[in-house]
């Protein structure tokens, strides 16, 4: 594995303290369907906390009848070890494409603070269930971590229903390895389907309550309002919480502006990507959703401005590459992706690109 100073010089740094990280749209792509841990986003919110594994223990209360305290080797000897294929996005994913709309506050992500990695650890569930969660209650679980944003530890939480799922972890292990120290080690909370802010790394604290935290990250911060409530006038309190996550669609190749050669290329698939026909330069893209697996039933690739593009059924996973044609005559053409599973439309900011 790489070192730190290694792992930063691939990717793109947004700040060093906190660390916020995200690779580069072409590299993601190439990480190919599972992201690598050295090209995963990194989201902190204080210092990475220096944790000894040894000395770890969680620690479990609140409103369940049997308090647990558990090390990492207890954990693995008390319950079933699982691994979850589970895509990650940060909420504030693509900001960079909403400074274009409007100023926001926030890291300016550009469309990297998303991947998907196996996930292996135990079920919250089973844990829970040990403890004697009432299964049904109106509950939160609540976790708090060793991290500290402004001298308090971050916290957040998540509904019990949603804890109990099968698919969310208490992780120690990322694509087979343990836990990098920005991706959690040594024990981190996997809850696919919801943003990676109710993911919480470097997990201290579990606590079964009658209500949501009240810690500022999950009390007054990620909250989406009406178009007409600015920074002055929101309320927290009034706001809707991000929780599950929108599909989202992104071209990765070509970058925004990349010139492109004129000309026609073959047509051709494979199982994890559809090339098709009438090609000028191949476009790469990347698409999350909620869930694990959430199925894309189509891609639409328009060519020019008023007329529709050709759909091409794609596979569950939530990747694929293709192939466009922008003109085949010099020109300044835009490319826009877009995902339409169901009823639910996804689609990415256009990218002009000029061809010669």
């Amino acid at each position: 594995m790489s070192s730190l100073a290694e792992r930063k010089a691939r990717l793109i740094v947004h700040g060093e303290a906190p660390y916020n990280a995200e690779p580069p749209l072409a590299r993601l792509w190439a990480s190919s369907y599972l992201t690598a841990a050295d090209d995963f986003y990194v989201r902190s919110y204080g210092d990475l906390p220096e944790i000894d594994a040894d000395a770890y223990r969680l620690h479990l209360g609140g409103a369940i009848p049997t308090a647990l305290e558990l090390s990492l080797d207890g954990l693995r000897s008390r319950y079933a070890e699982v691994t979850v294929t589970a895509t990650m996005q940060c909420a504030g994913n693509r900001r960079a494409d909403m400074w274009a709309v409007a100023p926001v506050s926030g890291d300016p992500w550009d469309g990297g603070a998303i991947g998907t990695a196996d996930w292996t650890g135990v079920r919250l569930g089973d844990v829970l269930r040990e403890a004697g969660i009432a299964e049904g209650a109106d509950l939160h679980v609540a976790f708090e971590s060793y991290d500290l944003v402004e001298g308090r530890p971050y916290g957040a939480s998540i509904p019990l229903a949603k804890a109990l799922a099968p698919g969310t972890l208490l992780a120690f292990a990322m694509n087979g390895a343990p836990l990098l120290p920005g991706h959690g080690f040594p024990l981190r909370a996997v809850v696919p389907g919801f943003a990676g802010v109710r993911s919480p790394k470097w997990l201290k604290r579990i606590t079964v309550q009658d209500h949501p935290s009240d810690n500022p990250i999950q009390a007054e911060d990620y909250k989406l309002f009406p178009p007409d409530v600015t920074a002055e006038t929101a309320d927290p309190a009034l706001g809707h919480t991000i929780n599950t996550m929108p599909l989202n669609a992104v071209i990765c190749e070509p970058a925004r502006g990349a010139p492109l050669a004129a000309g026609s290329t073959r047509s051709a698939a494979t199982r994890h990507r559809v090339i098709a026909p009438s090609c000028v330069s191949t476009s790469r893209v990347m698409a999350g959703g909620p869930g694990r697996r959430r199925r894309l039933s189509t891609m639409r690739r328009h060519t020019s401005p008023g007329r529709s593009g050709r759909s091409t059924s794609i596979s569950p996973r939530a990747s694929m590459s293709w192939r466009c044609a922008p003109g085949t005559r010099p020109g300044k053409p835009s490319l826009r992706c877009r995902t339409t599973p169901g009823t639910t439309k996804a689609t990415s900011a256009p990218r002009g690109t000029a061809c010669a």
